[in-house]
Parts: C-alpha cells; sequence; structure tokens
C-alpha cells in the first residue's frame, strides 16, 4: 500500500490493506453513507468523501491531516495479518476482512454512539445519531455536525427518546450531565485500568461498551469487547457452551495480547457477515 498527498486528495495505491465498506461496516462507526465505489463519512464536524477504484482510493476532505490519522494510514496492517494469520483458527476471518482499518475517532463521539449502540441495531442506532445531529449540531451546509457536549447538554430526556433511545434516554441525560463537569480528555493521559473503571461508572456503559470506547476512541488495542458474536467466536474456538463474558473477555485477550483488538474485529466481521453459530 502506497499513499500520495495532492493538495486536496489522500491517494492509497495498491490499497490490499485498505477495503472502504469493511473498515465502516465492521461495527466501529455509524456516520456513514455508501453508494456504490462512493463512500461519505462524518466525524466530528468533519467530513470525507472516498473513491474506490480498481487500483487506488482516493479520499477528498475539508481536513485530510484528521482523515490521514482517522483512517490509521500509517500503520503496517500488513505486518498485523501476516502475525495474526498465525492463529490457524483466525486466519480465514482475517483473509475474509483482510481490508478492515480500526479507526481513530472522536472519543467524545464514540463515548455517546457506542451507549447508544447497546442492545441495538445498525439502522436504529443511525437514525438516532442522526436526529442528535440535526437537532442539536451545526449545520454545516450538506450536513449535521456530530453535536457538541455544550450542545448537548441542551437536550432533555424527552428529546432523548424522540431520537429512538428508549429505555437509554434517562442513562444519556445522566451521561451527558456527568462530562459537563469532567475532562474526558484526560483519558489519554492514563492507564488502561484507570480509563476502563472511569468509563464503567457512567451511565450506559458496561464492560463490552467501555471495550469498544477503549478500543475505538482511545486506541488501546489490548482490549476485545465480546458481544453476541464473539461469544459464538469463542464457543467455536474452545468447544464449549460458555456464556461469562468476563472470563470470554479475560481468556481471548490473554491468546491475542496487544492485537486484540484487530483479532476481535476480524472475528466480528466474519462471523457476523456469514452468519456463523
Amino acid at each position: 500500500m502506497r499513499i500520495e498527498r495532492t493538495r486536496d486528495k489522500i491517494i492509497v495505491f495498491e490499497p490490499e490493506d485498505f477495503n472502504v465498506v469493511q473498515t465502516l461496516c465492521c461495527g466501529q462507526i455509524f456516520r456513514y453513507v455508501i453508494d456504490g465505489d462512493e463512500a461519505v463519512v462524518y466525524s466530528r464536524d468533519k467530513c470525507a468523501r472516498l473513491v474506490t477504484y480498481t487500483d487506488r482510493i482516493e479520499i477528498s476532505s475539508n481536513d485530510l491531516d484528521y482523515f490521514h490519522n482517522f483512517f490509521d494510514l500509517d500503520r503496517d496492517y500488513s505486518s498485523i495479518k501476516t502475525a495474526l494469520r498465525e492463529d490457524e483458527f483466525l486466519k480465514k476471518a482475517v483473509d475474509f476482512g483482510y481490508g478492515i482499518r480500526i479507526i481513530n475517532n472522536d472519543l467524545y463521539e464514540i463515548l455517546v454512539s457506542f451507549i447508544i449502540s447497546a442492545n441495538n441495531n445498525i439502522g436504529r442506532i443511525k437514525r438516532s445519531i442522526e436526529y442528535l445531529c440535526s437537532h442539536f449540531g451545526r449545520n454545516m451546509g450538506e450536513y449535521y455536525a456530530f453535536p457538541t457536549l455544550e450542545e448537548l447538554e441542551k437536550a432533555s430526556i424527552e428529546d432523548y427518546r424522540l431520537a429512538g433511545l428508549g429505555y437509554r434516554a434517562e442513562q444519556m441525560y445522566e451521561t451527558i450531565s456527568r462530562l459537563s463537569k469532567e475532562d474526558i480528555d484526560n483519558l489519554h493521559q492514563q492507564s488502561t485500568k484507570e480509563q476502563f473503571d472511569f468509563l464503567l461508572t457512567l451511565k450506559g456503559v458496561g464492560e463490552k461498551v467501555a471495550n469498544c470506547i477503549l478500543l475505538f476512541g482511545l486506541g488501546v488495542k489490548n482490549v476485545f469487547p465480546v458481544d453476541t458474536w464473539i461469544n459464538k467466536v469463542y464457543n467455536r474456538l474452545t468447544n464449549t457452551n460458555e456464556s461469562d463474558r468476563k472470563k470470554i473477555t479475560r481468556e481471548l485477550t490473554a491468546r491475542y495480547g496487544d492485537l486484540s483488538g484487530y483479532a476481535q474485529q476480524y472475528f466480528f466481521y466474519y462471523f457476523r457477515d456469514n452468519k456463523l453459530s
């Protein structure tokens, strides 16, 4: 994979380690639109348009530096995949999701989005987030920005219900009120345990959501979020019928170590898209 920058584009040549659809559709982001070979991605108040050609991907944006980091374009995914393919059980998943890249998204946006995502489906999650953007975020012309913390402080519990959050409405209201008194950017300087422990004190954040926030919002790669699909992965791997997700998280993290977050994404995408059990 080779990257070139022009004045208004990032061009990724020979993108064997970057597939736009796989990256956007593996459960780590909800603000995007895919139309054939084109995709539009939103983060904070920023927007990027990606076009996939036979030999390259072109990224246009109002902030190229932001999306260069967002898509983790300086990381060598070829080496990561080579290491993970040594695990025979994981090899098919890596080959299937060969172009997945873990996105470096905004911590606050990830936190709010994954509280909404708990026990929810992708369509409803996207609609809820879009409602909050269009009602509380800035109008950027062709799209709405993700609302800032100050803007979401104006939302009531009823607003969250109208956004389709259901039982999460009160949780979101309490968490936004709590965050208004915290400086969550300080989490970047804390240990993983301190980050995890703090996240669990927020309403609507359980262990799975906390691990997702660590992985997608804080860049912590030695975590393994466990949902229904990963539970199935573990049971197939161990030939058991285990349901203790704390145990599953602990054992999968021990197995894949610093590459746990990458392994989780490959497993999740492969098992979900092939509807394996």
